[in-house]
């Protein structure tokens, strides 16, 4: 027996198990790499020529004419009022797609569905009809606005109508997936005690989310302002007027000096809407973004409050002043613009939808026209991942000296010195980078497209660079406002040790930021795959020059089926996108 018992074997300490080398983050990291090559591969490098030499001197004399633009009082005055279009559109777009959305996020709240069908007995009968009101909701936010355009520009005419409600329309379900997830995501002891008392679910909502969501709603509809402008400028390109309708005018004449004096109309603008929609969100205690899709950090709602943090947002004069201004605008908007609502139930309207569904159905594919759509859709394909892939390295580059606590005295690479060179050459490269990065982003993607096929063919080439340029601008700003608010600590533990600015910023600095930098990235690629549409409409490529060509020939039922193709390769990015950030996290 004791014997027995000291011949017992020690029992062995359990090692914990060893990390499998293939895992879903390498697979997905595989599988990038390889969507990567085969996107290069598709531009047809040594396959066919790429440049065109001869509209080098259209670029250069583009170029020279941005010291001379166009000042002539009569100009001046036609840019004033094409502005205040633009503006119009934006505001009356902004307001409606907010009412749309609002309504929306009641039939997509997962909290709503919960108090509004008894769960007690089977706690998920509520599953079903939300998932189909989230899917419903994803058709409408998958097509470009773009889209939208043409088709209202078809029953409704020229009409300023037409434009807002292409604005509307999928701007408004992007509302409608934010603000349900503003609800969903507030504190709901308030809303829990209001149903429990008897109250209807509607009434609960009003007065025991509603308050503690209102601040972060209020604080997203300006940054959706920001979007709406951009939206404006690219629905002029197709008929609406405004400041994109001239851009394309001036342009069509090659009268470069009349563009500039347009380009710094708009570059004033977007300036302008971006300051005051930071300030309001820095005010509110907020940090939202211009995206399309998933609940997510960089969403709608970049960091929402936690549960019983709620309503933190600071009420001051200028978020009040602000709701004030825009409420002001609106009215004036809609006595601008004047759009002519009646037009909506109009006989003639229904008529001419009566007709474009007849155009439309039946659909028809023949195997020739499979093949066509099956090698555009890899053409817009890698045109989204080039695109994709050049505003994130572009993004990279200029996110950390585009950011105010980066470069400048007291920053996270400054040595500390204080004096007036190092202070005087940080501001100006923070002024040069934040300048670049809103001439790219205030600059429609069709527009750099226009440009760049003056010096490339029409392919996948010109396409990916117009996008890329253009959400280089777009990701520039959203990486730079991930470092202004990423933790310092670590960063700042590095200098305290004295640690060499290089390895501070690879062991201090890159490591907090890449995560927001790589969800960041592929909440993009999900953007960029929709609006390689407006850039083939100008002829760049892909499913949107096909679009274009059937659309000059009204074959509205081959446009019908280039949309299918186009929306089913949106969802499929959307998919991969999630997977991605899932097997990253």
């Amino acid at each position: 027996m004791a014997g027995g018992a000291l011949s017992t074997k020690p029992a062995s300490a359990s090692l914990p198990a060893r990390p499998r080398q293939i895992n879903s983050r390498s697979v997905w990291t595989a599988a990038l790499l390889l969507l990567l090559a085969w996107s290069v591969a598709q531009i047809g490098i040594g396959g066919r020529a790429l440049v065109n030499p001869g509209g080098i001197s259209q670029v250069e004399e583009f170029v020279r004419a941005a010291v001379q633009p166009d000042l002539s009082p009569q100009f001046l005055q036609l840019t004033l009022h094409a502005t205040l279009v633009t503006v119009g559109y934006a505001v009356l777009g902004t307001f409606l797609s907010l009412v749309l959305g609002f309504a929306g996020s009641l039939l997509v709240s997962e909290t709503m569905w919960k108090a509004t069908l008894p769960t007690r007995r089977r706690p998920g009968l509520y599953r079903a009809p939300w998932a189909v009101s989230r899917g419903v909701l994803a058709i409408p936010r998958g097509i470009h606005e773009v889209i939208w355009g043409l088709f209202f520009v078809i029953i409704l005419g020229l009409d300023p109508l037409a434009a807002i409600l292409a604005i509307a329309i999928p701007f408004g379900a992007i509302v409608a997936k934010v603000f349900a997830e503003a609800i969903d995501d507030a504190p709901h002891e308030p809303f829990d005690a209001l149903i429990t008392s008897g109250a209807s679910p509607f009434k609960a909502l009003l007065y025991g989310l509603l308050p503690q969501a209102l601040p972060d709603m209020v604080s997203y509809a300006f940054y959706r302002m920001e979007c709406s402008i951009r939206a404006s400028v690219v629905l002029g390109m197709i008929g609406a007027g405004g400041l994109g309708y001239e851009i394309l005018l001036s342009f069509q004449t090659l009268n470069y000096n009349e563009m500039w004096t347009l380009f710094y109309a708009l570059f004033a603008l977007c300036a302008g809407t971006d300051l005051w929609s930071s300030v309001l969100r820095q005010r509110m205690g907020r940090q939202v973004t211009c995206t399309t899709s998933g609940r997510t950090p960089i969403e709608g709602l970049s960091e929402l409050p936690k549960r019983g943090e709620a309503g933190a947002a600071k009420s001051d004069r200028f978020v009040t002043g602000s709701i004030v201004a825009a409420g002001a605008l609106t009215v004036l908007a809609f006595w601008f613009i004047h759009p002519t609502v009646s037009k909506l139930w109009a006989p003639k309207t229904l008529l001419l939808l009566r007709g474009l569904v007849d155009d439309v159905f039946p659909l028809s594919l023949t195997l020739p026209q499979l093949a066509v759509l099956l090698k555009l859709s890899g053409q817009t394909l890698a045109m989204s991942v080039l695109a994709t892939g050049f505003a994130a390295a572009g993004g990279l580059l200029l996110a950390f000296p585009a950011a105010r606590n980066f470069a400048m005295p007291g920053g996270l690479t400054s040595a500390g010195s204080q004096n007036r060179a190092r202070r005087w050459l940080g501001a100006v490269i923070l002024v040069v980078t934040r300048g670049l990065l809103l001439v790219q982003r205030a600059i429609p993607s069709p527009v750099w497209a226009l440009m760049l096929l003056f010096v490339f063919f029409p392919g996948v080439l010109p396409g990916a660079l117009a996008l890329g340029i253009y959400n280089l601008g777009v990701l520039g700003r959203l990486m730079a406002e991930s470092v202004e608010n990423m933790d310092e600590r670590p960063a700042r533990a590095l200098q305290a040790l004295g640690t060499g600015r290089a390895r501070g910023f690879l062991y201090g600095v890159l490591p907090v930021t890449a995560p927001r930098f790589t969800a960041y990235t592929l909440y993009r690629w999900e953007i960029v795959i929709r609006e390689t549409v407006v850039v083939g409409l100008v002829g760049a490529g892909g499913l949107g020059r096909l679009l274009a060509e059937q659309l000059s020939s009204f074959d509205y039922s081959g446009v019908a089926v280039t949309l299918l193709f186009y929306i089913v390769l949106t969802f499929l990015v959307d998919l991969a996108s999630a997977s991605i950030r899932k097997a990253y996290r």
